[in-house]
C-alpha cells in the first residue's frame, strides 16, 4: 500500500529534473500521474509511470485549463497539483535584460503558478479538497544577485501561495511551496555544475526534492515554505513577524496575522 493510493497528481514541468523525479516517486506511492510539459519528452515520463501526458505551456491560461480538464477526463479527478514548471535566465546586469526575456520568465514562473492554482481550485473544490505545491526556491526567501529577476519570480510564488492558503483551507485545499537550494537539474548550466564541483559544494539530486514534495502533500500542513538543503530533511521556513505599530496606545501590539483575515 502506498501513501497516495487512489490519488491523482498533475505535475507541470514533468519532462525532466524535479518534475520527472516527482512523477516517478508519486507513482511509486500509488498515485496516478498526469504529466504536463511543453516539452514532448513528457510523453516518455508518462509512459514510464503508466500515466497520461498533456502537452501544454504553463504560462498560457487556456493551456493550463485544458491540461486540468484532460486530467479529469482521463483520470477522473485532480487531488494533487504540483506546479513545478520554471526557468532561469541568468541575467545579473539588468541593463542587458530585454522585455522579451523578462516577460518569458514571469509568464512561466509566476503566471504558471497563478493559472495552475486557479485551475486546481476549480478541480479540487467540488471533490472535497486536495493539495497544491508550487516550486519556489531558496531564492524565494533570500537575495540571489546572479539572477535578480529569477529571485523576483520566486519571491512572488512565496507571497502568492502564503496569501492564498488561508482562503483555500475552507475548501479543504492545502497550499505550500517547496524551496530547494542548488539542485542538479537542467536549470543549471554545465559551467555552473563544474563550478560547484570544483568548490566542493554539494548539489542535491532531483529525487531529494521529490521526496520533499511527498512529505508536503502528506503532512496536512498549509501556507508554508519548505526549505531543502543538502544533508538536511525538508523543513518549513520560520518567517519572523514584522514590528508592530508604535502609535499612541498601540505600542507592543502585533500586526495583523494570517488567521485574522479568516476569522
Amino acid at each position: 500500500m502506498g501513501q497516495l493510493d487512489g490519488k491523482v497528481a498533475l505535475i507541470t514541468g514533468a519532462a525532466s529534473g524535479i518534475g520527472r523525479a516527482t512523477a516517478v516517486l508519486l507513482a511509486a506511492e500509488g498515485a496516478r500521474i498526469c504529466c504536463v510539459d511543453i516539452d514532448a519528452r513528457g510523453q516518455a515520463v508518462a509512459d514510464e509511470v503508466g500515466g497520461v501526458f498533456v502537452r501544454a505551456d504553463a504560462g498560457d491560461a487556456a493551456d493550463v485549463d485544458a491540461a486540468f480538464a484532460a486530467c479529469e477526463r482521463e483520470l477522473g479527478r485532480v487531488d494533487i497539483a504540483y506546479l513545478n514548471a520554471g526557468i532561469a535566465i541568468g541575467v545579473a546586469d539588468l541593463t542587458q535584460l530585454t522585455d522579451e526575456v523578462y516577460q518569458r520568465i514571469m509568464r512561466v514562473n509566476v503566471d504558471g503558478v497563478v493559472f495552475g492554482t486557479r485551475a486546481a481550485i476549480r478541480s479540487m473544490g467540488p471533490t472535497g479538497g486536495g493539495s497544491i505545491v508550487a516550486t519556489s526556491s531558496l531564492a524565494g526567501i533570500i537575495p540571489f544577485p546572479p539572477d535578480p529577476v529569477y529571485d523576483l519570480s520566486k519571491h512572488a510564488v512565496v507571497g502568492f501561495i502564503r496569501s492564498a492558503a488561508p482562503t483555500l483551507g475552507a475548501l479543504g485545499i492545502t497550499a505550500n511551496t517547496v524551496n530547494p537550494g542548488m539542485t542538479d537539474t537542467n536549470i543549471l548550466t554545465e559551467d555552473a555544475k563544474k563550478f560547484f564541483a570544483q568548490a566542493s559544494f554539494p548539489l542535491m539530486p532531483a529525487e531529494q526534492i521529490a521526496a520533499a514534495v511527498l512529505t508536503i502533500v502528506t503532512s496536512g500542513r498549509t501556507g508554508e515554505c519548505w526549505v531543502c538543503q543538502p544533508g538536511r530533511e525538508p523543513e518549513p521556513y520560520r518567517f519572523h513577524d514584522v514590528p508592530g505599530p508604535r502609535a499612541e496606545g498601540a505600542e507592543g501590539r502585533r500586526p495583523p496575522q494570517v488567521d485574522d483575515w479568516t476569522t
